[in-house]
């Protein structure tokens, strides 16, 4: 039996070196007009979708999503906007924002972990509308 598993073992890591990606992260935000499920699933899946075209990646290309939302949206997890846009086999969590004075209010964030052929230099974090300020030196 160990030399089956030896020999799938030695199978699998060559396929993987002919795949070889790298792991990148991708950060992205979007600033909600106001605290309601609807809303938040359109702005969350538009801003999920043009993480993944602005990148030339697919759902297939991702390993992980966290999104946070401040303290002020209670309507719904944000992840859930995800699976209703097909992406059911990938890890989500949802987070809590730190409660800062003065931060900008309705924000959800992600970061996202993908498979990508991008160097970092090349990634494009996606930060939509309002949201565009919180990080003018990366946003797209």
């Amino acid at each position: 039996m160990s030399e089956r598993l030896t020999r799938l073992e030695t199978a699998a890591l060559a396929e993987v070196k002919e795949h070889d990606v790298a792991v990148r992260a991708v950060r992205g935000a979007v600033q909600l007009e106001r605290d309601d499920a609807v809303h938040m699933h359109e702005q969350v899946e538009e801003l999920l979708t043009a993480v993944l075209e602005r990148n030339g990646l697919t759902a297939d290309d991702l390993i992980s999503v966290w999104f946070t939302a401040t303290p002020d949206l209670h309507s719904d997890f944000p992840a859930a906007a995800a699976r209703k846009l097909g992406i059911v086999d990938v890890p989500l969590i949802c987070a809590q924002e730190l409660d800062i004075e003065g931060a900008m209010p309705r924000v959800v964030r992600l970061l996202a972990h993908v498979e990508s052929d991008l160097p970092k230099s090349r990634i494009a974090h996606v930060y939509l509308g309002a949201a565009a300020a919180l990080r003018k030196d990366i946003a797209q």
